[in-house]
């Protein structure tokens, strides 16, 4: 398939200026999309922008005038999103990325009652097969170098808090001072649902470790310092020392916010933090020789094999090797893991298992824990080598209160068979069934007759 014939050549600056005018159609579409969730629409505006900007150089026309086009039949759907594909291709992007982009042109001309019929679509449009890439793993190792590694605490504290926890980017962004309860044990974190992926608000523990560090993040931002400014009337340089108000609805990682609500601010600063800390987290791996970027086509040359995503991959794995898959899922935030339904103290009884394999600098709380559960076990094993000495004493006990009460039955039974009149009565099989006393024994004699334990009990 070629690219149409009807491109246009336009410079750079008539571009521009008529991107500057998104359609109303393109408005219409992303504030419908916006009413669902915000940060969808604005990842679908920088989507149909390229889209856009396709239909400008391709067609020469606005989005508009080519939704009419197509709507009067003077332009072929089809053909127009497989010239988009190949575009797109050009431009070096991967398959998913490709895929996603054209998708996402075909829901908006849909959204503007273009008639595109699936059946037709997958046989006029096709993609390039998507490649899949090994994700490089981090152990525990990995996340020790590179915590050791920050150069700064807002950093260190933001690695740490994803590590042990295994939240999403900008879940971990989204968390205000409030949404931290350090009173509990272990202390709780809520994630309110407008900044989630399924829109659900959702909780989790935290390990002492990330407790403590987080608590010094807070009291190092909240700390006395110099400010220096310049006095506009008088010109001269003033400075003098303050300390910052705390405030419960303080973004955990940013500056003082004063509205707690969730506003179109908010999301923005959210991206602003993630911006700046993904900066810095490349320069940390940079340092540590750990900064090595995906192999393969143009994008992937950018793309870090480590990213934020791969602490998450870490907690997850960690977690469903102990054991807990499900409760892995739960902590995570996927949907469907019946811990949703579980009581909070048997999930916390599940976390302070796991505690230790999401603590990676605090050694000496690790040895402790290590001390700890070797004492517990040597206290078990001494309980349990005291429980077979007992075992063994009762055993030898019954086995000596079998061997005198088989040596009181023989001299009793010998003692009946002495005396005159007494006779040994058998059965039909010749065994011996007991012993018949004489009249005046018999009278006095009171419990039954034991046969002899020999073994010779037959009839001689």
């Amino acid at each position: 398939m070629e690219i149409n014939t009807k491109t246009t050549t336009i410079n750079n600056n008539t571009l521009n200026q008529n991107l500057e005018c998104q359609s109303n159609s393109l408005n219409h579409y992303l504030k419908s999309i916006k009413v669902m969730n915000k940060n969808t629409a604005n990842e679908y505006k920088f989507r149909l922008h390229t889209f856009e900007k396709f239909v400008l150089l391709q067609y020469n026309s606005t989005i508009d005038t080519l939704i009419d086009d197509i709507i009067g039949s003077k332009l072929d759907p089809y053909e127009i999103l497989g010239d988009y594909c190949i575009y797109l291709q050009e431009m070096g992007l991967c398959s998913s990325t490709l895929k996603n982009r054209v998708t996402t042109a075909k829901n908006f001309l849909e959204f503007n009652d273009v008639e595109i019929s699936p059946r037709k679509f997958k046989l006029k449009v096709k993609f390039p097969k998507n490649i899949s890439r090994i994700k490089e793993a981090l152990d525990k190792n990995d996340i020790i170098n590179i915590l050791n590694s920050c150069s700064n605490i807002k950093l260190k504290t933001y690695v740490m808090l994803l590590g042990s926890t295994g939240m999403r980017a900008v879940e971990a962004l989204s968390i205000r001072i409030r949404d931290i309860d350090f009173d509990s044990s272990p202390a709780k974190l809520t994630v309110r649902g407008e900044h989630t992926k399924t829109k659900v608000d959702r909780s989790l523990f935290l390990t002492r470790e990330t407790v403590t560090q987080i608590k010094k993040w807070i009291d190092y931002k909240h700390r006395e310092r110099r400010i220096c400014y310049k006095d506009k009337e008088t010109g001269k340089s003033l400075e003098e020392y303050r300390m910052p108000l705390k405030d419960i609805n303080d973004f955990l990682f940013s500056a003082r916010q004063n509205d707690d609500n969730i506003n179109t601010n908010s999301f923005n600063r959210i991206n602003n933090f993630y911006t700046t800390l993904v900066v810095q987290f490349e320069k940390t791996l940079d340092r540590n020789g750990m900064g090595s970027r995906e192999e393969g086509i143009k994008t992937r040359r950018i793309r870090r094999k480590i990213t934020l995503h791969s602490f998450r991959r870490f907690v997850k794995t960690t977690i469903s090797d102990l054991g807990y898959s499900d409760y892995s899922e739960w902590f995570i935030g996927h949907s469907g893991s019946t811990y949703w339904r579980k009581k909070d103290n048997e999930k916390a009884e599940i976390f302070k298992k796991i505690e230790p394999y999401l603590t990676f600098l605090n050694m000496q709380q690790l040895n402790r824990q290590g001390a700890d559960l070797e004492t517990k076990i040597e206290e078990l094993q001494d309980i349990n080598q005291l429980l077979r000495n007992k075992q063994n004493e009762r055993e030898e006990q019954i086995k000596k209160l079998e061997e005198s009460v088989s040596f009181l039955s023989d001299k009793f039974n010998a003692f009946l068979l002495s005396q005159p009149e007494n006779n040994i009565v058998y059965d039909r099989d010749d065994q011996i069934k007991g012993i018949e006393l004489k009249s005046e024994i018999k009278n006095k004699a009171i419990g039954k007759v034991m046969p002899s334990s020999n073994g010779n009990n037959k009839k001689k």
